[in-house]
């Protein structure tokens, strides 16, 4: 077999690690995709002839892109459900699939929480506690210390770990609902919208907010499912303050940030805030697709 075929080969070995790995890092599967098939483009412009451990470079060549994407990431318009959203919101007493959703929302959830990590702990914990990658090798991919990458690690351990198992599934479903909530409103599909707020749900403006959109406070499914109807193109799911929401970019920079209440499978309330003063105030973390 001559070096090409043997490259390729050991590349398609290594490929269903690396993918997951990658999306771990970066919680999207079409990014994982990106960054495993740039390490395969990487490979093929290397002379690995004194490379001894094939998989590991790999892993590391892969792990370095990832950490370059989250340092770099930019706004986005995929869409954003990667699963049917009964699977992850249905009620488990009703549904008969209920544990393969159970599992699914419990790795969605953990998605959400580390994404709420900065970009070197997320890589040091993934690598860490999911790879079993030494320390010193961890720190040579992100630049830090062997001792900085082991504190980075446990920081992020004690984060994930401050979740408990309810609370994370919860979180999972929130978002889940979220970009459901996104979803229908960049279509502008209303019956979409209605399906996932409460009768009763109510649109809370700061002052500034309401300048923005030339409207106040709105009461009522339909009211609130019209006035979002096509409106969050650019809108992005995130952690607002600990829980589900979503932030608006204008020119690059977060305009607007958006807190929903959500309650029994639904969007009970969506309170809206642009004042500068209050936004330098409020922690967010942009969770990526």
């Amino acid at each position: 077999m001559d070096e090409k075929k043997w490259l390729a080969a050991e590349f398609e070995a290594n490929r269903a690690h690396l993918k997951a790995a990658a999306y771990r890092m970066l919680g999207s599967r079409s990014e994982a995709d990106d960054a495993v098939q740039e390490a395969w483009l990487r490979l093929n412009r290397t002379d690995t002839s004194d490379v001894g451990n094939l998989g590991g470079w790999l892993t590391t060549v892969v792990a370095r892109i990832c950490l370059d994407m989250l340092r770099t990431r930019k706004t986005r318009r995929e869409e954003p459900l990667e699963m049917p959203i009964h699977a992850v919101i249905a009620d488990p007493a009703n549904d008969p699939e209920r544990d393969a959703a159970f599992a699914e929302s419990v790795g969605l959830a953990l998605l959400v929480v580390l994404q709420t990590l900065a970009p070197a702990e997320r890589v040091a914990f993934v690598l860490h506690d999911m790879f079993d990658l030494p320390f010193d090798e961890i720190a040579s991919i992100i630049g830090r210390s062997s001792a900085a990458t082991r504190q980075l690690a446990s920081r992020a351990r004690r984060r994930v770990q401050g979740i408990d198992e309810t609370t994370a599934v919860d979180l999972g479903r929130k978002r889940t609902i979220a970009e459901a909530f996104l979803a229908a409103s960049r279509k502008g599909d209303l019956a979409a919208l209605i399906a996932v707020l409460a009768p009763d749900v109510a649109f809370r403006p700061d002052a500034t907010a309401a300048r923005f959109g030339a409207v106040g406070e709105v009461r009522g499914a339909p009211a609130v499912a019209e006035l979002f109807k096509g409106r969050a193109q650019a809108a992005e799911a995130a952690i607002v303050d600990g829980d589900v929401g979503f932030v608006v970019r204008i020119d690059g920079e977060v305009r607007v940030l958006v807190a929903l209440t959500i309650a029994d499978g639904v969007i009970v309330a969506i309170d809206a805030f642009a004042d500068p003063d209050h936004l330098e105030k409020v922690e967010y973390s942009v969770l990526s697709n």
